[in-house]
């Protein structure tokens, strides 16, 4: 959502639940409605576009960095019975102890070569399918990724995704450093980590899995496009999901910061020259003494240039 437009589509659906193929997703959909996560909306609107009833599920718990487990009612030869999903990454997978033949990852693998999302859906005990869900790049992000670089600021990709997906995603997107299957818990460590290395971090993120790698940031960028917690926790809020708006408060800011550091300049060159003056140090070597009005004038004049310089800001443009 940061570096994509946050709006993810099912692209593919790999049935291998002996269910066919609508009841298969209508069961997916079902367990997926619980969530407000924009991949299992993805599967819930790919879901409507196929016009396949979807059904509240009986239960829904959501698992941070890894995926959602939902109970759903589900209707076989005649008879109705509930059934535990679990969706989401490998590592689920491996938690709930469902194992994945080589055939299955190959499949999962070429989704996330191609730069998508693969979730895994598990039932009765076994993997029953895969789904791909992909979003695509900001038309924007790879140039401001460039402008950055030449900016000589140093961008890493910090992703919960599969590796291979994170791989293709910053291919597109131009990022050479990638931190892939991070769980949000971690996000900040990570963080924390590259600041023990001496290098200032700003982080630029949209989503609640962001908080508080937001907050840890020595400057933390948030999307206004995101939710309340991440711009409650971000130092610099983007009222726009565009992406060049990072450069724009990044080139303020620092256009700011050089015009604080001129007009501290002058204000010292003055007194520094001035006070001297007026105490009658030129008097002492046989120099004039200074007029108080030319002195009152000096000091018109530095209030003037300050703020004068400083109005030069509003000369900027993003």
């Amino acid at each position: 959502g940061t570096l994509t437009y946050g709006k993810p589509a099912l692209t593919d659906v790999s049935n291998f639940s002996g269910l066919a193929d609508d009841a298969f997703l209508a069961l997916t959909a079902s367990a997926e409605s619980g969530s407000e996560h924009p991949l299992s909306q993805a599967v819930v609107n790919g879901a409507r576009e196929k016009k396949i009833a979807i059904r509240n599920p009986h239960a829904f718990t959501a698992l941070p960095g890894r995926g959602i487990s939902a109970v759903v009612a589900v209707t076989a030869e005649g008879r109705e019975r509930t059934v535990e999903l679990f969706i989401g990454n490998r590592q689920l997978m491996e938690e709930k102890g469902i194992v994945v033949a080589v055939d299955r990852k190959e499949i999962a693998d070429k989704f996330s070569a191609d730069g998508k999302t693969a979730l895994y859906v598990a039932f009765d005990g076994q993997l029953a399918g895969l789904l791909a869900v992909a979003d695509k790049i900001k038309t924007e992000t790879p140039e401001t990724i460039a402008r950055l670089g030449a900016m000589g600021i140093e961008v890493i990709m910090l992703t919960g995704d599969h590796a291979a997906t994170a791989r293709a995603i910053a291919d597109q997107a131009g990022i050479k450093n990638i931190i892939s299957q991070v769980l949000p818990e971690h996000k900040a460590e990570e963080i924390e980590k590259i600041q023990q290395r001496g290098r200032v971090v700003a982080m630029v993120g949209d989503g609640i899995n962001d908080a508080p790698a937001l907050a840890v940031a020595d400057l933390g960028i948030a999307m206004g496009t995101g939710i309340d917690v991440a711009i409650e926790s971000g130092d610099i809020v983007l009222m726009q999901g565009n992406l060049d708006n990072v450069l724009t408060a990044l080139k303020l800011s620092r256009a700011t910061m050089r015009n604080i550091k001129q007009n501290l300049f002058w204000a010292f060159a003055y007194n520094v020259i001035g006070i001297p003056v007026a105490a009658g140090l030129l008097y002492i070597f046989g120099g004039p003494t200074l007029n108080p009005m030319i002195a009152g004038g000096a000091m018109a004049l530095s209030s003037v240039s300050v703020v004068t310089n400083a109005l030069r800001l509003r000369l900027f443009t993003p």
